[in-house]
């Protein structure tokens, strides 16, 4: 048996940590001292405790990994590990994208003397939206959730028979945004007007074209919106992105190209 200072030397954890795991219950002592109060460890519980920090080193909440070492379905494991791996693929993609981001804005910054003036490079153009049949699905989300409801309308094409256009896109109706639950219609453009759930018919917008990741779309937004506030027009309908190019196309986040349309009326 190891006293607690042991353990905690041996696994590189401190003794406030161990009490913590002992009280959530995640790694409880083998026995107690009823006199003293000592808490030891049995030599096993090392290696459960080394699998817990690696869980931890891999991103697992606390709450998980309590779910995790419980477990002894070799498939389920599996596939929460490969969850994670994915999540963490994910994550390093958006830090390249983010690096990506930051080393332009240095550039622009240090050639320019003006630490905003990448803000400034959107050319905004007074222009009729497309008409477009389309697939529509709307709701309360959050923006982690767009892929989700892509994807069921993506599962009627084949059953309702339907041709995609290949322009699908996202219509925002709240008046101020949550990215954890905004009201959102997200749409996929498709051939046949006869099967589509809405028509969305051509009305005068004020354009610009996003090139880069969705994280830095608020950049286009801010863009279009001080030009219709400066050129004597006002918002008149919800604002909506086309995406012409993405990932589904293999580019990387710095290609992707993002049409981004706020409906207008002259004052």
């Amino acid at each position: 048996m190891l006293q607690i200072g042991e353990f905690s030397k041996i696994c590189q954890v401190s003794v406030k940590t161990l009490h913590h795991y002992d009280k959530i219950g995640l790694l409880a002592p083998a026995e107690v001292d009823r006199f003293t109060g000592y808490r030891y460890y049995q030599v096993e519980q090392i290696d459960t405790m080394n699998y817990i920090q690696r869980l931890k080193r891999y991103g697992f909440s606390l709450e998980e990994i309590q779910h995790i070492i419980t477990l002894s379905d070799e498939k389920e494991i599996s596939g929460l590990l490969r969850q994670q791996r994915d999540r963490l693929k994910r994550e390093q993609q958006e830090k390249a994208t983010i690096l990506n981001e930051l080393q332009t804005h240095i550039s622009i910054f240090e050639r320019t003397g003006d630490v905003m003036n990448y803000q400034k490079g959107y050319q905004i153009e007074i222009k009729n939206s497309p008409a477009m049949n389309v697939l529509v699905a709307r709701a309360k989300m959050s923006v982690d959730e767009f892929g989700r409801y892509y994807g069921t309308l993506f599962e009627r094409v084949p059953r309702d028979q339907v041709t995609p256009t290949g322009l699908n896109g996202a219509r925002y109706y709240d008046e101020e945004f949550n990215p954890e639950s905004s009201d959102i219609e997200v749409f996929v453009g498709i051939r046949e007007k006869e099967k589509a759930d809405a028509v969305m018919e051509p009305c005068e917008c004020a354009m610009t074209v996003h090139h880069g990741g969705y994280s830095t779309l608020s950049e286009a937004y801010g863009a279009v919106v001080n030009w219709i506030m400066e050129n004597g027009y006002e918002i008149a309908g919800a604002p909506f992105d086309l995406y012409i190019k993405t990932q589904f196309d293999s580019l990387s986040p710095e290609d992707w190209e993002t049409e981004v349309y706020f409906p207008i009326r002259k004052k």
